[in-house]
């Protein structure tokens, strides 16, 4: 027989749902206080699931979940909230909770099913199938627990319409947990369209989102559907949240309090059932304290924020990472050494995995045919592979090199008075043909290592890439 425990203040609540669960054959027990939870004799009572209300008059429901799961660790826990406290559910989901529930109950068949489900639910076909679903969308969970907690709970977060705000370093995966959460929704047959807010203007990025009619502004010649309306029931990533205008701000807050926008240069409302997950690289908290960012937009994104650790929080994945890159890259016969493996985990990274896979298609690409890398083919910014939180990103900026050759002719003149320019020559040559890896590096990870593509982006034949990257000769 299941046994249920009920925790919540309102008698009323408590009575409907111990009659609903008792005529489903569940044993039931009611209590209506932190106070008579901790009466309760744990050791003589099992239960096999919990329904806890968030607010108790006595406690915190947070404090009576954790003191649960510390006792029976394998109790199922549903908790109950108001729609005002949906984010300490989720908080409440990181600390044990399998799930929540809003209250007033609209639908008690959906209570009904959340309930079968904790119940019938396998832990290892459920962990089984989640890491499934997070490899389908390009995401490495690992061995790291931090990874492991934040993929359990976007996968719970991600059957809920709820807005999500994902925050983390640049290149730590934002767009990929975003396409997790949106595989893992039950929007998974519905559109997922993501856009950078840092890398468009002011004017096309509301085109881009909104749409426009045609004749709006100058260029615009037909009518354009914009992400919102393209989104539909699915789901719209919006990153770099924290670089959109005051007037974008504007916009998406009367969005997200209303569902409702028009095209530019329209006067009729439309509606959205797109879900929104934003992400930055900044902590939008700051921002708003610094006015940087609209207060109110903030708590309408804030509903479920997501942190992604950064890679040197989770060195004991490099492993597995390094031959999901590998194996990306159409290299699965190449392997890295037990010394090379252990260069890459000393080193800081800062660019996270965005840098580690700049790392890796750089090594392969330069790597000369061999079927182990070991650790003295692979090249760190600076040597600097001891922890650091100041090191340099990998592939340095092209602006970069050129100012450091700049400052140290500068400083050559003034120190000597006078130029060898048969030396500043040479050094020309090759600084141009750093710029020129750097660029071609870069072409390939944008390609995932299709070197057609990359010429073709660069606008030089197949020929003068391998030139570039000294495989052959250019004749």
């Amino acid at each position: 027989m299941v046994h249920l425990l009920v925790v919540d203040d309102e008698k009323e609540v408590g009575t409907f749902l111990s009659r609903l669960f008792t005529m489903k054959g569940y044993l039931v027990q009611v209590v209506i206080s932190g106070k008579e939870f901790h009466e309760i004799d744990w050791n003589q009572q099992r239960f096999d699931v919990a329904m806890i209300d968030l607010k108790l008059p006595d406690c915190d429901g947070l404090s009576l979940l954790q003191h649960l799961k510390q006792l029976q660790p394998r109790c199922k826990v549903l908790i109950m909230t108001g729609y005002s406290t949906v984010k300490t559910a989720v908080d409440a989901m990181k600390l044990g909770a399998s799930d929540y529930m809003e209250k007033p109950f609209v639908d008690i068949e959906v209570l009904e099913r959340q309930i079968d489900n904790l119940l019938n639910e396998n832990e290892a076909l459920n962990q089984h199938f989640i890491h499934k679903l997070a490899e389908d969308s390009g995401l490495i969970v690992g061995e790291s627990p931090l990874m492991k907690n934040l993929i359990e709970t976007a996968f719970k977060v991600a059957q809920k319409s709820v807005n999500v705000l994902i925050e983390g370093e640049t290149g730590s995966g934002k767009e990929v947990l975003s396409r997790f959460i949106h595989i893992a929704s039950p929007r998974n047959h519905e559109p997922f369209i993501g856009i950078n807010c840092g890398a468009i203007s002011e004017s096309l990025l509301e085109s881009e989102l909104f749409g426009h009619e045609k004749g709006a502004f100058t260029g615009a010649t037909q009518l354009r559907k914009g992400f919102f309306e393209i989104a539909g029931n699915g789901t719209l990533f919006l990153d770099e949240i924290a670089d959109a205008s005051p007037a974008i701000q504007v916009k998406l807050l009367r969005v997200l309090e209303t569902r409702e926008f028009m095209r530019v240069g329209s006067s009729v409302t439309l509606r959205t059932n797109a879900r929104l997950v934003a992400a930055s690289n900044e902590n939008l908290q700051q921002a708003v304290d610094k006015n940087k960012f609209r207060e109110d937009l903030f708590y309408r994104l804030n509903v479920v924020t997501l942190d992604i650790p950064p890679l040197r929080s989770r060195k004991e994945d490099i492993p597995l990472l390094v031959r999901h890159l590998v194996e990306r890259n159409g290299h699965g016969d190449i392997s890295f050494s037990n010394e090379a493996i252990e260069k890459l985990q000393q080193y800081n990274w800062p660019g996270n995995i965005r840098e580690l896979s700049n790392v890796v298609m750089r090594t392969l690409t330069l790597a000369d045919n061999k079927s182990v890398i070991t650790a003295n083919d692979i090249s760190l910014s600076n040597s600097q592979i001891t922890p650091d939180k100041n090191v340099l990103p990998e592939i340095q900026s092209t602006e970069n090199l050129l100012e450091e050759w700049r400052k140290k002719l500068v400083a050559d003149f003034n120190e000597k008075d006078e130029l060898m320019l048969e030396e500043i020559l040479t050094e020309i040559k090759q600084l141009q043909s750093t710029i020129g890896k750097e660029l071609v590096m870069q072409a390939l990870q944008k390609t995932y290592g299709n070197r057609n593509e990359a010429a073709k982006r660069l606008q030089i034949s197949i020929r003068k890439l391998r030139y570039i990257l000294n495989e052959k000769s250019q004749t």
